[in-house]
């Protein structure tokens, strides 16, 4: 009896240790499990984008639909996504109205690839300037298990147009103050406008400053849309006359875009006019009404793929033809194509059987200024198996090598080619493709030609070389036996023949 309760108090001691310690290693191997998962289960796998990657112009009064697109990137399903503004910094610098209690837009379920919109419905404020705001927006969602995803935050421009001034009850003209944040707000855009100040010289005798006219820029559009570095383009901007009483006329527009380059071989504006000449001469525009100018430009090859700024200094007449002088800026998308170059295909060995595997290599130079995203290598082509290689980002002016070992399934001829699909995107995540091919030939499997066939080349090369040396030094032993016998042989007989001559050439007893 008291052994066995020796025996139960000993088994319950080590139960108990081992309930201290192998908990402790399965949640810790959980727990690292579980960051491991969520690291790779984000909403930052979800791409929120507005259409055209284009900043929008709030027109004063006029509700305006604010889109955004939402894909996930990411190789598993996401569900319940919920996209709203975040209000809660103040409406001082939330340039719309608070027209509802909240605002959000909810997803059901994104699948890998897929992409889908949702929309705001935004009316600026009365007391808004002109001017780029940043909104920002809460992105939640949960995994296709139901598991919270931890939220992120988007950031986005807008352009507002100010309320136009009435002349008859605005005591004086205030011009619209410049700050460092609206330049910071141009420079971060992808693409939009700025107003500045104007001056005001006088000299017509019948205007006061009350009634000065303001001519702002309202928006612009590119013909191509997507501005690539080294192509022409035209460039529209509209304008606005905010004067509800005043024309203005005899407008003269001048573009000046800033200096790009290293040295003074390189240096050069990042665009240039077609024509020569980046003035343009507009005849007037009515009271509050609105106008287009345009201009073709060249944008210089060598641009880092980013926005760039243009000033537009602008001067007309009021009616009573006292000048006026403005300014305004304006930010342009430009796009980089994508350029690279393979080297010649190395095929290891260039013929292979069927059931074999045949190494094919080459390297992948990026030539151009952007990068190269989630580069992936397909091989297919008749005679072989698909194959399909990632090889990852590539870096401007940097290389990378695909390798990949391709199976013969059936035979082909040597006229067939195997092709190389190369696929990758661009910062936007759009997928683009190029196509590279090389010739690797499968035959048909030779037949096991079996033991029997093998054993004479097994002889052959089992020459009995040993035995064959043995036998030449034993020959060679012989032989030089046989010449010192026949030597010393030799040299006896002549020492007895010179023995026997001198008997005889000697004198005689009797002599």
């Amino acid at each position: 009896m008291i052994s066995f309760k020796k025996a139960a108090a000993g088994i319950l001691s080590i139960a108990l240790l081992a309930g201290m310690f192998l908990p402790v290693n399965s949640r810790a191997e959980g727990q690292g499990q579980e960051e491991a998962a969520v690291a790779t289960r984000s909403v930052s796998a979800l791409s929120v984008e507005t259409p055209d990657n284009g900043v929008l112009t709030y027109e004063y009064g006029t509700a305006q639909d604010f889109i955004l697109q939402v894909t996930n990137r990411s190789s598993e399903a996401v569900a319940n996504i919920v996209i709203a503004p975040k209000l809660r910094n103040g409406t001082d610098v939330w340039p719309f109205k608070t027209e509802y209690q909240s605002y959000k837009s909810v997803i059901d379920a994104l699948q890998p690839g897929e992409t889908k919109e949702v929309s705001f419905s935004f009316t600026e404020r009365d007391d808004i300037a002109t001017g780029t705001y940043s909104l920002c927006f809460q992105v939640t969602a949960q995994s296709a298990g139901g598991e919270e995803l931890p939220p992120g935050e988007e950031y986005f421009f807008v352009n507002t147009t100010a309320k136009p001034e009435d002349p008859v009850t605005d005591p004086a003209f205030e011009p619209q103050e410049e700050s460092g944040m609206e330049e910071e707000l141009l420079e971060a855009s992808a693409g939009g406008f700025a107003n500045g100040d104007i001056s005001y010289s006088g000299g017509g005798g019948g205007t006061s400053a009350a009634s000065v006219p303001r001519v702002i820029v309202t928006g612009f559009s590119t013909n191509p849309a997507e501005v690539k570095a080294g192509s022409d383009f035209v460039l529209t901007i509209h304008l606005k006359n905010t004067s509800k009483s005043t024309r203005v006329s005899n407008m003269l527009f001048e573009l000046a875009a800033p200096t790009e380059g290293n040295d003074e071989q390189t240096s050069a504006p990042a665009f240039l006019p077609t024509s020569g000449s980046n003035s343009i001469y507009l005849d007037g525009i009515q009271a509050g009404g609105t106008a287009d100018i345009s201009i073709q430009l060249n944008a210089k090859a060598d641009l880092v793929q980013k926005p760039y700024g243009i000033n537009l200094s602008m001067k007309y007449e009021d009616s009573s033809a006292s000048q006026v002088e403005g300014e305004a800026s304006i930010s342009i998308p430009i796009k980089q194509e994508a350029r690279f170059e393979f080297s010649e295909f190395e095929v290891t060995p260039e013929m292979i059987e069927v059931g074999e595997e045949g190494n094919v290599t080459c390297s992948l130079y990026n030539l151009g200024r952007i990068k190269l995203y989630n580069v992936k290598a397909v091989f297919e082509g008749k005679g072989i198996k698909k194959e399909e290689v990632f090889v990852g980002n590539v870096e401007p002016g940097g290389s990378a090598s695909i390798d990949a070992m391709l199976e013969g399934t059936d035979v082909n001829a040597d006229t067939d080619k195997i092709k190389m699909t190369l696929s990758y995107e661009d910062e936007s995540g759009n997928v683009k493709t190029a196509e590279q091919e090389f010739q690797l030939m499968v035959t048909e499997a030779m037949e096991d030609s079996g033991g029997m066939v093998m054993m004479p080349d097994e002889q052959e090369k089992s020459f009995p070389v040993i035995p064959l040396v043995i036998a030449a030094l034993v020959l060679l032993a012989i032989v030089v036996t046989v010449v010192v016998r026949k030597k010393k042989k030799k040299q006896i007989l002549s020492a007895e023949e010179e023995g026997l001559l001198d008997e005889l050439d000697g004198p005689s007893e009797d002599e």
